[in-house]
């Protein structure tokens, strides 16, 4: 008969226990992100300038005060949202972009069911807030107009160590997820990880990683990374000095303060990314991995572009 050790007896606990979490945690990845700026329409012309494909202004409901431009790629995306007028159901944004600055702001997590993630992370001792549902006009190819439908619900702030997380379910993807919107001139394809300084990576990698269901934390030279997921982009945990060894041009002081710092772009073609920067006369800086911009030139964040 086969006999075990104490350690490989607590293995195989932690194991099913593991295993047991990832089969009732719903949140499946990141699904996308946005950037809080100051001017929408600002935002809308340097990103393009960066050579990606911009959709239609998309306007929220009156009670929101706020519209947004989505950059689509085939599995995620990112949105650049705008405060177009002061209201009681935007007052927090509001108040989050005069004291942390503009950039990238908020992550929005895969789920299948806002109100049944809710309840299966309140069961997993996971609290969430403002579980809610709204749609937004969406123009479409044939000069018709569509319905693009959400429900949400967000982790509370004690949940989340920086930044703002929440769960996001599509009603209609089909209105979202538009062919013409996820060809870029820059030949972007996909989110490659969200970037984000921390003073104690390992301790808020481990706060983050209870959030997604499949995730794993390791330790980086430059600080810690969670996986969220199949096909999702990681989030990458810099300390205040390794961020600044690893993008030497940076000025700290241009990202939104306790937010996030920037995203890792998927390319297809790094030369179609250093045609659109120097087609519109903007710095593109070497890395490691590829060609970044300055957070003065991506409204706050920093974009960095790396090949597929």
């Amino acid at each position: 008969m086969k006999s075990f050790s104490h350690r490989s007896a607590d293995d195989w606990l932690h194991q099913i226990i593991q295993q047991e979490r990832e089969m009732n945690h719903p949140v499946k990845g990141v699904d996308h992100v946005f950037l809080l700026v100051s001017n929408l329409d600002e935002a809308a012309k340097r990103y393009a300038e960066l050579g990606f494909t911009i959709s239609p202004r998309g306007l929220h409901s009156a009670a929101k005060g706020s519209a947004n431009h989505t950059i689509m790629f085939p599995e995620d995306y990112f949105e650049l949202l705008g405060l177009l007028k002061k209201t009681p159901g935007n007052a927090g944004r509001f108040e989050a972009l005069e004291r942390m600055g503009e950039g990238l702001h908020a992550i929005a997590c895969r789920i299948d069911d806002a109100s049944e993630a809710s309840k299966a992370l309140g069961d997993l001792g996971i609290a969430t807030e403002g579980l809610g549902s709204f749609e937004r006009p969406v123009p479409l190819p044939d000069g018709t107009e569509g319905i693009a439908a959400f429900s949400t619900v967000a982790f509370t702030s004690e949940e989340v160590p920086f930044g703002t997380v929440f769960m996001c379910q599509h009603r209609t993807r089909e209105t979202v997820w538009l062919p013409e919107l996820i060809k870029h001139p820059n030949s972007a394809c996909g989110l490659n990880a969200i970037l984000a300084v921390s003073e104690d990576p390992q301790q808020d990698a481990d706060a983050f990683a209870r959030l997604w269901a499949n995730s794993t934390v390791a330790k980086t030279p430059t600080g810690a990374q969670i996986e969220t997921g199949k096909a999702s982009a990681p989030l990458e945990l810099f300390t205040p000095q390794s961020l600044k060894e690893t993008y030497p041009w940076l000025d700290v002081s241009s990202l939104p303060k306790g937010a996030f710092a920037g995203l890792r772009i998927d390319v297809q073609d790094i030369k179609k990314v250093r045609a659109s920067l120097d087609a519109a006369n903007i710095a593109a800086h070497p890395t490691a991995k590829g060609l970044a911009v300055a957070p003065v030139d991506a409204c706050g964040t920093i974009v960095e572009f790396v090949a597929k």
